[in-house]
């Protein structure tokens, strides 16, 4: 069964709205021939379709999606140079999993690891163990099989048993892929909620949490809530204290889907990553702040002592020992490619100034924003380049569901949601700012915003909305 579920068809007149459905011209050489009927929409078409047709029909309607470059909801990249569009396209035919087949494309993967881990500092950069993934949602999977084979394994004296069930700790701030985590793996999701001004995880919350039990503490490199980093470093301290006191070892992970990409190069002298020892593994989304159109992620963890060896599956496939930790098999290298790509292009000191810049419009712009008077930030962009805010205590003629709803208007698309426990009363907006949306559209966006508070102001009330229909979008 579908999880998407189509509206149903109408009658009476359909058959009439079918046949006009199609524009004549979109015929190869006869504008009438072949054009009585449009093919149907929820059943294969009974013969073949010009390929122009063909293009034409899906282009059409893809035309109602919303601009991806005004989406200031999503993390995800919306712009590459044309360059590596190319690249892209002369590697969607190769199947990354074939390492055999493909032998300069996994090179190119194993490259983007050594890199990855030399940025985040891990002792011996061609010692750690890593891969690309389809984006961060798998590698926290794999990073959270990791830790739960590896309590096992420590716990095989008591586990399976019904007194030891293994949980995992973190913000109630995480994306929702480690929840989806805890419940197809079964392990026990440990919340910290967030605490009047506290929108994520501190150390003192988290080792509250922990026990025999925990298979690790995940820490979040900005949050996909407002923007800020979680204290990876306090978090590590305080771990290396219980352990001092009660002789729990416990790893952390930091999931970087967003700030792997920025910290590096923004807030060099931030301690979050390998450096810490505690720090067992880390992921990032290539497709977030690493600059590449979706879907690549990738996971790295210190050394294959962090990696059980039994979760690592050889494979004799088209005649090659092929070595693979994945929750998929076949899938395209393009996007591996473009992270090479990407990599060689900019070096550090581009990434610096891509990410910089990214910054710099959302400070600007959160600044902007708070001098209109009817808005509070909650944070102002100085981590991630990520900025929410709410409405001002005085007002009372909107809400932000009102804001996101007016600003959709003008084709922009700025997620009002509300957050999670303990603050459910608190509703938001937040604004991501990605390469790609420069200081001139953020300056429309202000110009767009200024024209729509008039009118904000002079309602009588909140228009109110449907909170099943909310955008939350905190991925």
């Amino acid at each position: 069964m579908s999880l998407h579920r189509g509206a149903a068809p109408h009658h009476g007149d359909e058959n009439e709205l079918r046949r006009l459905a199609m524009n004549p011209f979109l015929g190869e050489a006869d504008p009438l021939g072949g054009m009585t009927e449009a093919p149907p929409r929820h059943r294969m078409p009974a013969g073949p379709l010009p390929p122009a047709t063909a293009y034409q029909l899906v282009h059409d309607e893809l035309m109602l999606d919303g601009n991806a470059r005004l989406n200031l909801a999503t993390f995800v990249t919306t712009w590459m140079e044309p360059q590596a569009g190319v690249l892209m396209a002369e590697c969607r035919d190769k199947n990354m999993i074939d390492k055999d087949e493909y032998p300069r494309t996994a090179e190119l993967e194993r490259r983007c690891v050594a890199m990855l881990a030399d940025l985040w500092h891990a002792p011996d950069p061609q010692a750690a163990v890593g891969c690309s993934t389809t984006g961060s949602s798998e590698a926290c999977m794999l990073a959270g099989m990791a830790m739960k084979r590896r309590w096992a394994q420590k716990n095989a004296d008591r586990y399976p048993s019904r007194e030891a069930r293994p949980n995992l700790v973190m913000g109630a701030n995480v994306q929702v892929c480690w929840e989806k985590f805890c419940t197809f793996w079964e392990v026990e999701a440990r919340l910290v909620p967030m605490d009047g001004s506290r929108f994520h995880m501190d150390a003192a919350s988290a080792v509250e949490l922990c026990d025999e039990n925990t298979i690790g503490v995940v820490a979040v490199l900005g949050s996909t809530f407002d923007g800020s980093y979680e204290p990876v470093a306090d978090i590590c301290a305080a771990l290396d204290a219980l352990q001092d006191g009660t002789g729990l070892d416990i790893p952390v992970h930091v999931d970087g889907a967003s700030g792997g990409m920025i910290a590096p190069f923004l807030d060099e002298d931030l301690m979050w990553d390998f450096r810490l020892p505690r720090v067992a593994s880390i992921n990032t989304s290539g497709h977030k702040y690493g600059l590449v159109y979706p879907g690549v992620g990738w996971a790295l963890w210190r050394s294959a002592e962090q990696l059980p060896e039994e979760l690592v599956f050889r494979v004799n496939y088209l005649g090659g020992d092929m070595p693979t930790f994945a929750l998929n098999f076949s899938r395209p290298g393009a996007q591996v490619v473009a992270q090479y790509y990407t990599f060689l292009r900019l070096g550090r000191e581009g990434y610096r100034a891509v990410q910089q810049a990214a910054r710099d419009v959302a400070r600007g712009l959160a600044e902007r924003i708070e001098a209109m008077g009817d808005f509070r930030l909650l944070t102002r962009g100085d981590q991630l380049p990520v900025f929410a805010f709410t409405t001002a205590p005085d007002v009372t003629a909107f809400d932000v569901f009102d804001v996101s709803r007016r600003l959709r208007e003008r084709g922009w698309l700025v997620p009002a949601y509300t957050f999670p426990a303990n603050r459910e009363d608190l509703s938001v907006l937040r604004i991501v700012c990605r390469n790609g949306f420069s200081a001139d559209l953020a300056a429309l966006l202000v110009e767009d915003l200024n024209r729509l508070l008039p009118e904000l102001r002079n309602q009588p009330h909140p228009l109110g909305t449907d909170e099943s229909k909310a955008t939350a979008f905190h991925h």
